[in-house]
């Protein structure tokens, strides 16, 4: 019988290196969209918030194994082979990108009128108007959760083994079905889950912390 080595351990250590490349590709390109998407959810055009209201409506609505499987799968039907990394990062950029627009688009809108009103009276430009008054200020609003959000998209990163990408959670099948010690490996991976997200958990709890004592 084969027993758990610290090999096994190295290689699910090294597929955490991956679960956290993909979280930061996740992030950085649900920001990227992200952020567009909150200042059209904000805007004056109808058009521009019903075309975001859409978009989002339909990302969040769709379980992401659905978007894992279209950019993966149903690309590869049209002849648009992806790497199982790029159709990851891409699903997962398309997920985030949704719920951070959402998030970002309340912490605009919890910028008290009057800073709103203020800015109109000096005649800022809209584009003025949000670099130097509104995203200043809703920046230190969105932090907390933006941070707490992070720890769902290290749990998600997790379905990406459904379409081969080789990350913790396949990493610890892979071991498991030489091992057969489900226990033991499961246990490590969670733990190794939980040592990357618990951190960002603390973070997020601190920054939530701050800033209602900054308004207190």
């Amino acid at each position: 019988m084969i027993q758990l080595s610290a090999n096994h351990i190295l290689y699910l250590v090294e597929a955490a290196r991956w679960t956290v490349l993909l979280s930061l590709i996740a992030f950085a390109g649900g920001a990227l969209v992200g952020l567009p998407l909150a200042l059209m959810r904000v805007a004056r055009s109808r058009l521009l918030r019903g075309l975001a209201g859409i978009y989002i409506q339909i990302i969040q609505g769709t379980p992401l194994l659905i978007v894992l499987f279209l950019s993966y799968f149903g690309l590869g039907i049209v002849g648009f082979k992806l790497d199982p990394l790029v159709a990851a990062g891409l699903s997962l950029t398309i997920y985030a990108a949704a719920f951070l627009a959402e998030i970002w688009r309340g912490c605009i809108e919890a910028v008290p009128k009057t800073q709103w009103e203020a800015s109109d009276c000096l005649g800022l430009n809209p584009f003025q108007q949000y670099a130097y008054v509104i995203l200043p200020q809703a920046v230190r609003i969105a932090t907390p959760p933006t941070v707490g959000f992070m720890v769902q998209i290290v749990k998600n990163t997790s379905l990406a083994s459904v379409i081969g990408f080789v990350e913790l959670a396949r990493a610890g099948q892979i071991v498991n079905n030489s091992t057969f010690e489900p226990f033991a490996i499961f246990a490590i991976v969670g733990a190794i889950y939980f040592a990357i997200c618990y951190p960002l958990s603390l973070a997020s709890r601190h920054l939530e912390r701050k800033v209602h004592a900054g308004r207190g």
